[in-house]
């Protein structure tokens, strides 16, 4: 039996240690005031600006010192002008003065009139001025607003994305898991306690999702739009009338309620079949059949809530938009991270001697798979961009909109991990059953899948304010102390093997033929 280690706990222990001081750190970070936020606005304005601050200067210097050359030499030539006609004036002046005395009167009474519109004018310019600062100003302190309300929900969010990721991880090998018992497949028992003791993870994250919860509902974050105040009372200012629509699925008591649904019946289901399931170990074939009805009743519900989670945890942060294939988008992401996950387990395990009838086949069907729903992914992402790009529906193309300008790095560069490095790498057979091959493809697949749920998340909570930085690292570094933990303390606690099951030895001897090895056997028999 596998023994978990003791340095493999102090491990998983110091990386939810770690993670948790860095994420607490990344709160006490946030700005707490606006004033905070106007200052972090201002420091990045001028550190995006400082170049262009610089070039206007010196232009406006040089400018300046072309006036003054040009004013002075100007001054210059009306001095001599001025003493020549000196003379000329003087005579003339004198005989002016007669009637310069005449018609003083009137024109003082003219630049009078004149002086007072004057006046007017510029009064009159002065409150158009004062009125547009006044509006800009306005305008500035709505926008610091917004900014500062998106500071404060990236720690949040940071927290969020890592929870998600491993919740749904692990919610979908216990989907994998279950079908493969529905299915009644052969090929994958000997990986069943491998399965099963990832699902573990889901217990554990549960907790974390519930508190979660709690703290969103007593509005301790805004990450949801339509839970702010006043959004559906249209005496409000805050009242948004496609929300309003949509306040039957789109409320507080419902959203939570289906939350904690989701979450026990999860977590239900997963702990009945793992108890069966050791409970098989000795060779109960009523059970077999148990397990198999339990798992049919788990797919199904999952499938139901799987696309109901995630319209109300990940779609309803971008509330105006929506998509039908959203559901099995998301599915999609979290089954090859899901696939991915129990290859590298399996990987790690078997290294340790503690799987031994693992083989090179059962890892390269794995990859298979790995394989297959990233072509899988690609294909819904491709069709949920293209009919939403096509169509040009102003309401569907915002979502895309605002991936394109602001996250057009991570939204573009996922394709190319999620899909380009895994075909190129995993499209060979013979590279399916190679394992640090499997295993430099499986990061680079988790790390994709990572950044496709950031950017499903962040856009909609944080806006431009994005960033990969202490806090998202915190999160994932505590979530995956959190995995190790959960993981390989379950498996330690049972036969790393299910005895019971009728299928072992059909998957003890599996073993893939290729078509050269297809076309020997033929021949050979």
């Amino acid at each position: 039996m596998y023994q978990f280690t003791g340095k493999l706990k102090i491990f998983a222990l110091a990386l939810m240690v770690v993670g948790l001081l860095g994420t607490v750190y990344n709160f006490m970070s946030t700005p707490s005031t606006l004033e905070e936020a106007k200052e972090i606005l201002a420091k990045q304005h001028d550190s995006h600006h400082g170049g262009h601050g610089e070039a206007a200067v010196s232009h406006e210097e040089s400018k300046a010192h072309v006036d003054a050359n040009k004013e002075e030499a100007h001054n210059e030539t009306t001095k001599h002008v001025e003493e020549a006609n000196a003379e000329t004036h003087e005579e003339t002046q004198q005989a002016e003065e007669v009637k310069d005395t005449v018609h003083a009167e009137t024109v003082h009474t003219a630049d009078s009139t004149a002086s007072n519109k004057e006046e007017v004018h510029k009064a009159e310019v002065v409150e158009h001025k004062a009125e547009g600062h006044t509006a800009a100003d306005a305008h500035d302190d709505a926008h610091a607003e917004h900014v500062f309300h998106q500071m404060q929900n990236r720690p949040w969010s940071a927290f969020y994305v890592a929870l998600l990721f491993f919740l749904g991880v692990s919610l979908l090998v216990m989907a994998f898991y279950a079908a493969q018992r529905v299915a009644q497949a052969g090929w994958s028992v000997v990986l069943f306690r491998v399965m099963e003791a990832i699902t573990n993870n889901l217990h554990y994250v549960s907790v974390v999702m519930i508190v979660f919860i709690v703290l969103t509902v007593m509005h301790q974050n805004h990450l949801f739009p339509w839970m702010a105040d006043g959004v559906f009372d249209p005496q409000s200012p805050n009242y948004d009338p496609i929300i309003d629509r949509k306040k039957w699925f789109m409320n507080v008591p419902g959203w939570a309620i289906r939350s904690i649904i989701y979450l026990v019946g999860w977590n239900t289901f997963r702990f009945i079949i793992r108890r069966k399931s050791i409970q098989q170990d000795n060779g109960d074939l009523k059970l077999h059949k148990n397990l198999y009805n339990i798992s049919v009743g788990f797919v199904v519900f999952f499938m139901i809530t799987e696309s109901m989670m995630s319209w109300d945890w990940i779609m309803g942060i971008d509330p105006h938009w929506f998509s039908t294939l959203f559901g099995w988008y998301v599915l999609a992401t979290l089954l090859v991270s899901a696939l991915t996950i129990i290859a590298l387990v399996t990987i790690y395990l078997r290294s340790k001697g503690a799987l031994p009838f693992v083989n090179d086949s059962h890892i390269h069907d794995l990859a298979k798979f790995m394989f297959g729903f990233s072509v899988f992914w690609t294909y819904l992402w491709f069709a949920q961009f293209m009919l939403i790009w096509y169509a040009d529906m102003p309401e569907e193309t915002t979502y895309f909109a605002q991936r394109f300008n602001e996250y057009k790095l991570p939204f573009l560069g996922m394709v190319v991990l999620n899909f380009v490095f895994p075909v190129l790498l995993l499209i060979n057979s013979d590279f399916k059953s190679i394992p640090w091959l499997v295993i430099l493809g499986g990061i680079v697949i988790l790390i994709g899948h990572y950044i496709d749920l950031f950017v499903m998340i962040m856009p909609g909570t944080v806006g431009g304010q994005w960033g990969f930085g202490i806090g998202e690292l915190s999160a994932i570094l505590f979530f995956i102390g959190l995995f190790i933990f959960a993981t390989f303390s379950a498996f330690a606690n049972a036969s790393s093997l299910p005895k019971g099951h009728p299928f072992i030895h059909e998957s003890e001897t599996h073993h893939y033929y290729n078509i050269e090895h297809r076309g020997e056997d033929s021949n050979h028999h």
